[in-house]
């Protein structure tokens, strides 16, 4: 958690890196996300395709219809679950609020508002360690239980090692971007990606939740590679993969890419090189933070400040989050936009209800994600398609 980047597919790397050295954390990390790469690639393909595809156009529409309010119920119960554990304190509290405020109103970039709570933790630890606490404890108070499986012993954390691990994975990391820039020009989408994603890597912390919010600001609003509505139905497709919810981004690379191949190349050719590419500069630095980090663990356990860091970066990003739910929401629930206050169109009472519901069946009787998925799904094709 003190490592920017998805944490699950960290976590895998790590565990594969302590039973079998270097070898089984490349190998752990790289088979956590792959089956996800293939499925969500050809979700992706099916996605696009849906208006050209005639056996595709009477059912697939109504599907992501019924995605939309799945997507809002679960991005609703992770702000509940993480809020519930992150605010703990009054101070933390104002950090989910200023951090709400920054990004929804303000425009705030992402990292900016990290960077700020990340320093309000540190020096609030100090001065007021009771409302920013330092989040000690995730495995638990007392004696520590031995290992089930053989680990190998942690290698000593040298300059040279680290300085090896660094030119290999740095090179491998920005090689493909700067043959992209090189070749289709900087500005080309894939050259863009590559550097936009490379960029995301660096200063995403507390998971999938944390960096959409990011992403879709910058994807959305800024390079405009896609829509909301669009954002919105990867994250479903997302959902709907084995691997973890950070493949959303390679959604986000393939539809950019579609839309805006570079000059001369297919659409396929260009959402196929920005799919890899941001699938590439996404996963490849989780190798290197925790090849370098992995010896510092135990010793960084026991920095109270970081961990207060941690705790209020954390608090950050469920005022993100919000904001997240909040842009989805207003899309989903409001198709035809918001004008001066009031909107624009009438209220889409079917994402509504089924979103309510779907919420209520996730956090009351612990319904799991891929039945709702596949319960709005089937009520978006029946809503549409019913006579």
């Amino acid at each position: 958690m003190l490592l920017p980047g998805p944490e699950a597919q960290q976590l895998a790397t790590y565990l594969g890196w302590r039973m079998h050295g270097v070898r089984g954390g490349i190998a752990a990390g790289v088979l956590f996300v792959l089956p996800s790469v293939f499925i969500l690639f050809a979700l992706s393909w099916l996605y696009v395709q849906s208006a050209r595809v005639p056996w595709l156009v009477p059912w697939l529409p109504a599907v992501f219809y019924g995605l939309l309010p799945a997507v809002i119920a679960i991005v609703a119960g992770a702000l509940g679950r993480i809020g519930g554990k992150a605010l703990r304190s009054p101070a933390l509290w104002a950090v989910a609020a200023g951090s709400f405020a920054a990004i929804y109103f303000g425009k705030v970039s992402f990292v900016i508002i990290i960077v700020a709570a990340a320093l309000a933790g540190w020096l609030g630890n100090r001065w007021a360690p009771r409302q920013f606490p330092s989040g000690r404890g995730h495995g638990g108070a007392g004696k520590e239980e031995e290992p089930c499986a053989e680990l190998r012993a942690v290698p000593a954390a040298t300059w040279r090692r680290a300085a090896g691990i660094a030119a290999v994975c740095l090179t491998l990391w920005w090689l493909p971007v700067l043959a992209a820039g090189l070749w289709l020009g900087w500005e080309s989408t894939t050259a863009r990606q590559g550097v936009f994603f490379s960029q995301a890597a660096l200063v995403t912390f507390g998971g999938a939740y944390a960096v959409l919010p990011y992403v879709a600001q910058q994807a959305v609003e800024h390079y405009k590679w896609l829509s909301y509505p669009q954002m919105t139905a990867g994250l479903g497709l997302a959902e709907t993969t084995p691997g973890p919810l950070i493949m959303v981004l390679q959604f986000v690379g393939f539809v950019g890419g579609w839309q805006f191949p570079p000059d001369g190349w297919s659409r396929l050719a260009g959402a196929t090189a920005g799919a890899l590419l941001t699938t590439w500069v996404t996963f490849l630095p989780c190798f290197l933070f925790i090849f370098l980090g992995g010896p510092h663990v135990e010793h960084l356990r026991n920095q109270p400040r970081l961990g207060a860091a941690l705790t209020a970066i954390t608090a950050a990003v469920v005022g993100v989050i919000l904001n997240l739910a909040v842009f989805f929401g207003w899309h989903a629930l409001w198709p035809d936009g918001w004008k001066e206050g009031v909107t624009a169109g009438g209220v889409d009472w079917f994402v509504l209800v089924v979103a309510v519901a779907a919420f209520v069946a996730m956090q009351r009787w612990k319904v799991g994600v891929m039945p709702v998925i596949g319960a709005c799904a089937l009520l978006g094709v029946l809503w549409k398609w019913w006579p």
